[in-house]
C-alpha cells in the first residue's frame, strides 16, 4: 500500500495533510524519514507520524442521517456531497452504500469494506428498505393493490417486486421495497398517475434510523451486530 494511503486509512488525517507530512519527513518507516508519498509499505513495518506509532484501523460501517440538499456521489457541480457531512480525515476513502435522491432524507450507510456493502444491496439478498413517502393526490385502494402485486415501470423489462405498503393517512404511505432500480419510489407512483412532494428512508433491513438519537447531518458508527444483521 502506498504511504500516504495508509496515514488516510489509519484515520491519522486526510490525504492532502497526509502528502505533505510525508514531503516534510514528519513520518518514519522502520525509523527511517521517509519523504515520497507513493512508497510502497506494509502492515508489519513500524511506522510513525510524528513520532507517534500509526495503527491499521479496521473496516468503518456509518450510519447517515441525511439532509435534503446533498447528492450520493464524491462530487457535484450543483449540490454538496454527503461525504461533506464527516470530518475529512474520516471520510476519506468511504463510499456510499446505495443511493438517496438530492431530495430524499433519512437513513444512508457508508464503509469501505465493499464485500459488505455489495450483500445489503444486491438485489439477490432482497433487503427491506422502507420509505415514508408523502403524495401530491391520496393513494387509493386499488393503487395499493397495484404496489403489493407489483409495478410495471416505463423502460423495465420486468416489474417491481411486491411491496410492502402501509397507509399513513391519504396522502402518506409506509412503502417497503427490497431493489433499488433509478428513482424507483418516484417512478412506481408516477406509473399511479401521483407525484411524490416528499421521500424519506427510515429502515434498511433491521436497522432503524432513530430521528431523536440521530439529528439531522449527523453520523454515528454501527455496532458489530448491526454490521453482521445487514451483512
Amino acid at each position: 500500500m502506498r504511504l500516504d494511503r495508509f496515514l488516510v486509512s489509519s484515520g491519522a488525517c486526510s490525504r492532502s495533510e497526509a502528502q505533505r507530512a510525508i514531503r516534510r519527513g514528519r513520518v518514519r518507516v522502520d525509523g527511517e524519514p521517509v519523504r515520497e508519498p507513493a512508497a510502497k509499505v506494509s502492515s508489519t513495518q513500524a511506522i510513525c507520524f510524528d513520532g507517534q506509532p500509526v495503527v491499521p484501523r479496521g473496516p468503518r460501517y456509518l450510519l447517515l442521517h441525511k439532509p435534503a440538499g446533498y447528492v450520493c456521489a464524491a462530487r457535484d457541480d450543483h449540490h454538496p456531497s454527503v461525504l461533506t457531512l464527516l470530518p475529512a480525515a474520516d471520510r476519506e476513502g468511504l463510499h456510499i452504500v446505495g443511493r438517496l435522491d438530492v431530495d430524499t432524507t433519512g437513513l444512508l450507510l457508508l464503509t469501505d469494506d465493499g464485500a459488505w456493502s455489495h450483500r445489503v444491496t444486491a438485489p439477490r439478498h432482497r433487503c427491506d428498505k422502507r420509505y415514508r413517502v408523502a403524495l401530491a393526490e391520496p393513494a387509493s385502494t386499488a393503487d395499493i393493490v397495484r404496489l403489493r402485486e407489483g409495478i410495471a415501470l416505463h423502460g423495465d423489462e420486468q416489474p417491481t417486486l411486491p411491496a410492502g405498503v402501509e397507509r399513513l393517512d391519504a396522502h402518506t404511505l409506509l412503502l417497503t421495497i427490497q431493489e433499488g432500480r433509478y428513482h424507483q419510489v418516484k417512478r412506481m407512483f408516477g406509473a399511479l398517475g401521483n407525484r411524490v412532494v416528499a421521500l424519506h428512508r427510515d429502515r434498511v433491513g433491521g436497522l432503524d434510523l432513530d430521528a431523536d438519537a440521530l439529528p439531522v447531518g449527523e453520523f454515528r458508527k454501527l455496532s458489530p451486530a448491526e454490521v453482521a444483521a445487514l451483512g
